[in-house]
């Protein structure tokens, strides 16, 4: 059956209201009712609100902020991105020059012929050689021809040194007949840059560049090197022919006479005096010349004059004609590579290089000659070997040179005494021996103690740098030198050495030298134990080197002087 309808519902009545009557309700006509309440909203939506309108100046400025920030954007990446280029071609530009550079075997860094080893470390020394092979380009030039004179001859012979410090260049120049004593030398094929199998023994009064001819790079390092003491660090080799495109590439070369240059062999070289500017050909016969009558100083005018030209090079190539023009530092830095023949040189290297030597004035640049006493009866120039090694000594010392402009603030100092008082160390506590770094040099007059003494240290565990020889022999005892700081890596090193005494330097930084003399020199017994206390000893006070007595007719020229000759 069909369910039946619900009830309806009774009406609820409405509630009174107050209007001074009783209860009312809506269908009542005489019943005032309030007004109606507004319609109750719900919670509005977060941002959704509708901005307020712009004025057409605020438009403005923010469709300009909106344009700076996408520009902002794009130039950050921009800049990356050329950023990323400029590393990709600089460093593509250093490997394709660095490939430029034909290599050649000839250093011997660790030759016990070098000074003061632990004085030289942050210097660089440069042997710079002008070679003539008398073959290919450089017999086009007029360097002559093989039959004249077979293999490379070492014209010029220029070693550069740069302390650490980086406040002077120095450059000493060597004649080329130079007597030397050549050492055992491997025989060098200058016409592949190679050495062959054949060995030529040591001999006495031979030439300086004979010595090169013969056994080549390696050989004249090794004459170079045990004559100055001075630790060589890189080689440059330049043929003729690279040399003359090097100076067309600068746009040439001023240089200046006081009277025509003309050669017995070369001809006339320069036509009228003054200042003139040469093209590299020019420039070559230049500092080649060495048959000028009007000079009459042979081999010697020739090296004053290489040296005037060299420094008035270096201005050409410092210029901003040079350095800001692309075509021709291009040009320079591939004429350099095209005809160079190097070890242990980078172009890096060398921007790095001239980079921490722009502060360097002109007048910190020097350049010396070697002394010589006349020839022997077969043509050598005979050096005066006492007065070389006073050059070689002021130069490892860092002391001051004649004619030299440094500038106040980086010119060494020489205290007025030396203190050579013995006084007691504290005691300190003995290290590993494998943390302290070790130079061994021989100050006494046994052959061969440096090397027989670092291997006997090596066995204990200490970590040898080098060997070589002291600046000077000694009869005192074995002196070991450390740098401030360093008290207990020397004293642990002393400590092996009987009778050794300390002596503190500011040369050493964290390697701790030892100088062989004495009774004792050589004798290396078990060092103290780690972590015991060490013996105390004695130390040396010692100030810097006392000046070195340069003789007074040293030929000198100043990079500043730009005196016409």
């Amino acid at each position: 059956p069909p369910t039946p309808a619900p009830p309806a519902p009774t009406p609820t009545p409405a509630p009174p209201v107050e209007n001074g009557s009783a209860s009312a309700t809506e269908d009542d006509p005489t019943v005032v009712l309030p007004a109606a309440a507004p319609p109750r909203k719900g919670p509005e939506a977060v941002g959704t609100v509708a901005p307020p309108a712009l004025t057409r100046l605020a438009l403005s400025k923010a469709r300009k902020r909106a344009r700076m920030r996408l520009a902002g954007r794009v130039s950050v990446a921009l800049v990356s991105v050329l950023a990323l280029l400029l590393t990709g071609i600089v460093w593509g530009y250093l490997r394709a020059t660095d490939r430029g550079f034909a290599q050649v075997s000839a250093l011997d860094t660790e030759s016990t012929d070098v000074v003061d080893a632990p004085g030289q470390y942050g210097d660089e020394t440069y042997l710079i050689v002008g070679t003539d092979t008398r073959a290919g380009a450089s017999g086009e030039v007029g360097a002559g021809t093989e039959l004249d004179a077979e293999g490379a001859r070492s014209d010029t012979v220029i070693l550069i040194n740069i302390p650490a410090d980086r406040s002077r260049v120095v450059a000493v120049s060597f004649p080329r007949d130079l007597d030397v004593t050549r050492p055992e030398c491997q025989a060098w094929d200058s016409t592949t840059g190679d050495y062959t199998d054949e060995v030529y023994p040591a001999a006495d009064g031979d030439k300086l560049n004979a010595t090169y001819a013969l056994g080549g790079p390696k050989c004249l390092v090794k004459v170079i090197q045990k004559m100055s003491g001075l630790r060589i660090g890189h080689f440059v080799g330049i043929d003729f022919a690279g040399f003359e495109s090097m100076v067309d590439e600068v746009g040439g070369v001023d240089v200046c006479t006081t009277q025509p240059l003309i050669d017995d062999e070369l001809g006339t070289i320069l036509a009228t005096t003054g200042e003139q500017r040469v093209d590299g050909r020019t420039a070559l016969n230049y500092v080649r010349a060495r048959k000028v009558e009007a000079e009459g100083t042979g081999d010697y005018g020739r090296i004053k004059r290489q040296q005037v030209f060299l420094s008035s090079l270096l201005r050409s190539v410092l210029s901003n004609r040079v350095l800001f023009d692309p075509g021709k530092l291009n040009g320079f830095v591939t004429a350099f590579t095209r005809d160079t023949f190097v070890e242990n040189v980078k172009t890096a290297d060398l921007l790095t290089l001239g980079k921490s030597l722009r502060g360097v004035d002109a007048g910190a640049v020097t350049f010396l000659t070697v002394p010589t006493a006349g020839t022997t009866y077969y043509g050598n120039e005979i050096p005066r070997t006492d007065d070389i090694d006073a050059i070689f000594r002021a130069i490892i010392d860092d002391q001051p040179l004649p004619g030299e402009q440094r500038a106040p603030e980086t010119a060494p100092t020489t205290p007025d005494s030396t203190d050579t008082r013995a006084v007691a160390t504290t005691p300190q506590v003995s290290l590993d021996p494998t943390a302290v770094s070790v130079q061994v040099s021989n100050g006494s007059e046994v052959g061969g103690l440096a090397a027989t003494t670092a291997d006997s240290l090596a066995a204990y565990g200490f970590q040898i740098v080098g060997t070589g020889n002291a600046d000077a022999t000694t009869t005192g005892p074995t002196v070991v030198r450390y740098g401030p700081g360093s008290i207990a890596e020397a004293a642990t090193v002393a400590s092996a050495l009987p009778g050794a005494v300390l002596q503190e330097t500011t040369s050493l930084g964290g390697i701790v030298e030892v100088i062989l003399g004495g009774a004792d020199a050589g004798t290396v017994t078990a060092p103290t134990p780690v972590g015991e206390t060490l013996p105390t000893f004695d130390t040396a006070v010692d100030g810097a080197p006392t000046d070195v007595a340069l003789p007074s007719d040293l030929t000198v020229t100043n990079a500043a002087d730009a005196t016409c000759m």
